[in-house]
């Protein structure tokens, strides 16, 4: 019997489809309806203090992190059921997009 990294890429992967799937319908209440109507201030010096502490910080880097894992998850997946490719290639090219994705992500928070 073989390890395998498979539950590792699962818990990213649903972890972020969850994320999205909770984030989207705020932001558009927020950038659709609150935000017109002058019941929300999104300015930069507001944003820049939610993400002073840790908490927020790590929010934020969970709202980028995790469905960029996600998108990586489905484009190798999409790939590979469209007979284009499944090998290590393109998981190295998606997989590490991701993990270049949360990196500068962190890097970027940790500079606020």
């Amino acid at each position: 019997m073989t390890k395998s990294n498979e539950p590792f890429v699962w818990m990213p992967f649903g972890a972020g489809g969850m994320v999205a799937a909770l984030v989207t319908p705020a932001l558009i209440l927020a950038t659709g309806v609150l935000l017109p109507l002058g019941l929300l201030d999104l300015s930069y010096d507001h944003i820049r203090a939610l993400a002073a502490g840790w908490i927020g910080k790590l929010i934020i880097l969970t709202l980028v992190a995790l469905p960029a894992w996600h998108a990586a998850h489905r484009i190798q997946a999409t790939a590979h059921d469209l007979g284009w490719g499944g090998g290590l290639g393109l998981k190295r090219v998606c997989y590490g997009t991701a993990t270049f994705v949360a990196a500068v992500s962190l890097i970027a928070l940790l500079k606020l």
